[in-house]
């Protein structure tokens, strides 16, 4: 780069002269360039560095991103956990306590907060921070579901040991073969009566059968009616204690006499077509302190889970009333 000469005019010689810089002034241009340049190059460096990452910014994001999808990969796992949880909750609730008669737990006790908000702010301001609290409220939720589930399944335990009779007694298997389960005919609740064709309310299941198949008592007990009853015909009546009775009904032969004790899965007669009957079949009732119940909710020790859901499925939607 050329360098710049400067000149003066002097009104006395009325010419230019060239004017030579002083030392001050050389240092303080010198001072000047390298300010001025290592102000341009800190501004460029912080640039650089607001716009490109380093090598170990990079590792850092991309650890980032990593963590943030397996958090996304844990609180979807959690939500399936929870419907696993939710599933085995509605069981012990409308199966397993039912079964003894002892009440649901409250939906209070179950579905009760973890904690107050403090109890995560410490979380708070992290990278990603509202997924990790929500999968960390959703692992505490988790966490304290098992500990009640664990809790009720231990006081279920007790009323097995404490009540071994009452066990044997509980109507709990189909009254007929009927492993496919595509014996049901009319399950339990308002359905069309065949005969008069009105609406009415249907106290037990149907099951279709030939006439001549067995019929098994559901559960240990006593005979207390073995005779004709008005519109079941020939019907077998038990009592099983603890406030249980079952009914068969529309029955072709008696296998049993009143007084007589029973044990579940003891044949008490055959399939039918007597009394007010439309064809062939058995008509099973369940009685729990004198008033009907759902006889689908009794065969869990006949079917597995699943078949056991299907049965429920299957009463509930089948509305062929054959009496």
């Amino acid at each position: 780069m050329k360098r710049k000469i400067y000149f003066r005019y002097d009104p006395q010689t009325l010419s230019y002269e060239r004017v030579y810089p002083s030392h001050k002034s050389r240092l303080f241009a010198v001072i000047r360039h390298l300010a001025s340049g290592i102000f341009v190059g800190y501004g460029v460096f912080w640039l650089l560095m607001y716009f490109t990452d380093s090598p170990k910014e990079k590792i850092l994001n991309k650890e980032n991103k990593l963590i943030k999808a397996q958090y996304e990969l844990l609180s979807k796992r959690l939500d399936e956990v929870s419907l696993v949880i939710n599933d085995m909750e509605q069981r012990d609730d409308n199966l397993y306590r039912a079964i003894f008669h002892a009440d649901p737990i409250a939906s209070t006790i179950r579905n009760s907060g973890y904690g107050g908000a403090d109890r995560y702010q410490q979380l708070q301001g992290l990278s990603g921070s509202d997924l990790i609290v929500q999968s960390t409220k959703k692992l505490d939720l988790i966490s304290k579901k098992i500990y009640i589930q664990s809790n009720s399944f231990d006081e279920i335990w007790n009323m097995v040991k404490q009540q071994k009779d009452r066990i044997e007694c509980i109507p709990s298997i189909q009254p007929v073969a009927n492993k496919n389960l595509k014996e049901v005919a009319s399950g339990y609740g308002l359905r069309i009566d065949p005969i008069y064709g009105s609406r009415r309310f249907h106290a037990g299941m149907d099951f279709t059968a030939n006439i001549g198949t067995p019929v098994y008592v559901t559960g240990k007990g006593r005979v207390i009616h073995a005779d004709w009853k008005q519109g079941y015909g020939k019907c077998v009546i038990v009592d099983h204690g603890y406030g249980y009775e079952t009914l068969y009904g529309h029955l072709s032969e008696y296998g049993v006499r009143a007084g007589q004790l029973v044990s579940r899965g003891q044949q008490i007669g055959e399939v039918g077509n007597t009394g007010k009957s439309t064809g062939p079949h058995l008509h099973y009732e369940v009685h729990v302190k004198g008033k009907p119940d759902n006889p689908a909710k009794y065969y869990f020790m006949d079917l597995s889970p699943a078949e056991y859901d299907e049965m429920l499925r299957i009463a509930a939607n089948h509305g062929r009333v054959m009496d």
